[in-house]
């Protein structure tokens, strides 16, 4: 058992690159004459970009996530507790909050505002001092970015109760990955025309929020996220595995994705609808239009969206076969399986996944 448990946490912290930094206990002292003297002197309000890194510890992502996925399809929220330093977010701990959620958004009323006070208040009183630095939140299913509603929130919030973070979290996403599917964000002040940025990692976006990330994906900004675990991080996760190995050990994800799969496989079919229409659509008006009104680069660059789409489901899909193979492998005895049970090998179920498709799986994931 204790085997058992340890190997589920060693590759929990493997997948998501969580790190023991030397420094790490500098993260937990709080020093509040530097923190005052970071909001009086304000540097970001002499640059917007001023902030680029984020810190989280252990324990936060593995609460953020757990809380992310209790909700289901439902968005979940909480806040960040945690200092800056020089241009970096350091992020200590994190807080659920009592909020309606939907499929599509989250709302905070009064009794959540009243929640945070009170947390607040209650945790000078035992001597934790670190200010809300930031909020989290979930989109099950659909990504790690800001919509046109969390970016007003956060441009609301990096008005009055500056340095503000936003981080989002893919429940479903995560699962199917077998990583915490997440994403760190801050937004531009109004009127700021920024830079041209470089190329993100490239995420799949549901057809029906396409046109909602296209339009405000230009007023924020990505961070980048690293992880750190200290002393009494590793004592707490050791707990927490001790209790839930057997949920993580007995759990699929193939089972687990269903409704997610199906979603993204629908979404795929609209998307390549769409696709052969504008390409029909054009076909016929494309004998009229000049050498320059002609733009093949686009409808290919769409069709090149849609091949990364598949391949990113295919390679989460034959990587949960795969943890099934090994299960399979570990506990079944030779006699459970094989041409004699009747049952299929899942080895050779594997096989035939990655044989089927082996460009699909690499190619359009190399750029």
């Amino acid at each position: 058992m204790a085997e058992a448990t340890t190997s589920a946490q060693k590759r929990w912290e493997l997948e998501n690159n969580v790190q023991p930094a030397d420094e790490v206990q500098g993260f937990f002292r709080y020093n509040q004459a530097e923190q005052q003297a970071i909001q009086q002197q304000k540097p970001w309000s002499k640059d917007p970009h001023l902030f680029k890194h984020v810190r989280i510890s252990a324990l936060a992502l593995l609460k953020m996530a757990m809380h992310a996925k209790s909700g289901g399809n439902l968005e979940i929220m909480g806040m960040l507790q945690g200092k800056v330093h020089q241009d970096t977010f350091i992020v200590i701990d994190v807080f659920a909050l009592p909020v309606e959620g939907t499929e599509t958004r989250v709302n905070a009323q009064a009794e959540a505002y009243e929640y945070i006070v009170d947390f607040a208040e209650t945790g000078k009183k035992v001597g934790r001092l670190e200010n809300m630095i930031g909020w989290y939140h979930s989109h099950p299913g659909y990504g790690c970015w800001l919509s046109g509603i969390d970016v007003g929130t956060q441009a609301t919030q990096q008005m009055y109760q500056e340095p503000f973070l936003a981080i989002v979290i893919d429940p479903h996403r995560t699962i199917a990955a077998g990583k915490v599917e997440i994403g760190a964000f801050r937004t531009y002040p109004e009127g700021y025309k920024p830079p041209d940025a470089a190329p993100s990692e490239y995420q799949t976006i549901p057809l029906n929020k396409i046109e909602d990330f296209g339009v405000h994906s230009d007023r924020y900004y990505p961070l980048d996220i690293s992880y750190f675990k200290s002393s009494l991080d590793s004592y707490m996760l050791d707990l927490l595995w001790n209790k839930y190995w057997v949920n993580t050990l007995s759990s699929s994800p193939l089972l687990g994705t269903r409704d997610l799969r199906t979603g993204q496989i629908a979404d795929i079919a609209e998307k390549l609808e769409q696709a052969e229409t504008q390409l029909s659509h054009s076909g016929r008006t494309g004998r009229f239009a000049g050498p320059m009104d002609r733009r093949p680069h686009d409808k290919d660059n769409q069709l090149l969206k849609i091949c990364r789409d598949s391949a990113k489901m295919s390679v989460e899909q034959v990587k949960g076969i795969s943890s099934q193979v090994i299960k399979d492998t570990i506990f079944n005895s030779s006699s459970m399986s094989g041409p004699q049970s009747g049952l299929p090998d899942a080895a050779a179920l594997v096989q035939q996944a990655i044989q089927a498709s082996p460009d699909v799986l690499v190619e359009p994931m190399q750029e």
